[in-house]
């Protein structure tokens, strides 16, 4: 079962949590949507949900800035130089020493 709640009884009634599956919350005045009130029952599944969700989100972002940063590596052959280093050392390998 569900029903639409406004935070003011919500917390006036709390018994209501164990009769409803979920229990959507709005702004009363405004029938601005605030949230939802999940049961204790459903409460491990939802988390497991969003926590598979928000990792997609942040691997699909990460993808995006990894399009124009590259691959985040670098040659071995640079590994602990400088950048001024590592330029000095490319000018060297295109003209010759």
């Amino acid at each position: 079962m569900t029903t639409t709640m406004s935070i003011r009884e919500l917390t006036r009634n709390g018994s209501m949590f164990g009769e409803y599956d979920y229990i959507d919350i709005e702004d009363r005045k405004s029938h601005e949507y605030k949230g939802v009130f999940i049961s204790s029952k459903y409460a491990e599944d939802v988390k497991k949900f969003l926590e598979k969700k928000l990792a997609k989100e942040k691997q699909e972002k990460l993808d995006r800035i990894m399009k124009f940063a590259g691959k985040g590596s670098i040659y071995p052959r640079f590994n602990d130089m400088t950048a001024s280093e590592i330029r000095e050392q490319k000018a060297k390998e295109q003209h010759g020493k």
